[in-house]
């Protein structure tokens, strides 16, 4: 459930947005057009929106800004506590994209960003199935990820990597659950929604599934 990188999670609160702002040329790519990526995520929500792996709350604030009721889903303590100062209006929740608390109100989009690979994709089905049970017919989820064409492509990216002397960036691709866009499209067809991708950035990608 991505629990076992809440290590990294809470050491990385402190510069996550200097990460995202492209300091670390490691990451550069990977964070290219953040704001575009984000600002599109919230053009594609709607109503009540519910956000897994909220960080240090870049997202929460845009979806807020636009007016939307976001309840917040993050399970590191040092993340919750940096989006809290940055958002202390924000319901703000411990809890993954499996194990989350009852929500009284209903939810018509579900959204994340740079999160979902820290699920093994039987875990993404799991989660994806728990989506389809408190959506509504035509409620969403929007998420941006990190997403590979083929299991060719990203070894090709993971070799690039290691030419380039960016050898976390290799190590991260290869620790993490990072999956396929035909593996995405497989879980979120089989579990009643219409699924389109869009490429933000070369790791990046723009989910967007609708149930039906």
């Amino acid at each position: 459930m991505g629990r076992e990188f809440l290590g990294v999670f809470d050491q990385w609160a402190d510069s996550y947005d200097e990460s995202v702002a492209g300091v670390d040329p490691q990451y550069k790519a990977v964070f290219e057009n953040y704001d575009v990526i984000l600002n599109e995520v919230t053009k594609c929500a709607f109503g009540n929106v519910l956000e897994f792996g909220v960080g240090t709350g870049n997202l929460s604030k845009k979806l807020m800004e636009s007016g939307y009721r976001v309840t917040g889903i993050e399970p590191s303590q040092t993340m919750r506590r940096k989006a809290s100062e940055k958002l202390p209006e924000l319901p703000l929740y411990e809890g993954d994209f499996i194990d989350f608390p009852d929500l009284s109100k209903p939810v018509h989009t579900v959204v994340s960003t740079y999160a979902f690979h820290h699920l093994t994709d039987k875990e993404k089905d799991v989660a994806v199935q728990q989506f389809a049970r408190i959506l509504p017919s035509m409620g969403k989820i929007v998420f941006a990820d990190t997403v590979f064409e083929s299991i060719e492509y990203k070894e090709i990216m993971i070799n690039k990597a290691y030419k380039q002397g960016f050898t976390d960036l290799a190590e991260d691709l290869q620790r993490e659950y990072y999956t396929t866009v035909g593996e995405l499209q497989r879980i979120f067809t089989a579990n009643g929604f219409h699924v389109k991708f869009e490429q933000m950035n070369d790791f990046v990608w723009l989910i967007i599934a609708v149930k039906k």
